[in-house]
């Protein structure tokens, strides 16, 4: 695995841990809070950034991980900043990433790997 992309992906891991921890309180307190919506936002635009750089270098995502939805959401978010829908963000935060953090997890042990080794 190229070092940079082992970077990359180590990045999501902690972006991928901050979502459940904007989770972890329930739709109520995000729906609530501001800031917590900001936050997750910022989480799926750096993945979708991260995955914008992976599409460019040719890293294939493992199944049920799809680089492209994350990048159209990061659009989305970035451009349409005025009808976020926060329902859709919430289970974004809430199914999709978790489903990304078990996808990749052996991926991100392989990165873990790759930079321990150098």
């Amino acid at each position: 695995m190229d070092r940079k992309i082992a970077k990359e992906l180590l990045h999501i891991q902690g972006w991928l841990e901050r979502a459940d921890e904007i989770a972890r309180d329930g739709q109520d307190t995000y729906n609530r809070d501001g800031l917590r919506q900001e936050a997750g936002d910022s989480v799926m635009m750096k993945i979708g950034e991260a995955a914008n750089r992976f599409s460019r270098l040719g890293f294939v995502a493992p199944e049920r991980v799809d680089w492209a939805d994350a990048v159209a959401n990061r659009n989305w978010l970035i451009h349409q900043y005025d009808e976020i829908d926060r329902e859709l963000t919430w289970t974004t935060l809430v199914r999709d990433l978790p489903e990304w953090r078990d996808a990749l997890s052996i991926t991100f042990a392989d990165a873990t790997a790759e930079l321990d080794e150098t």
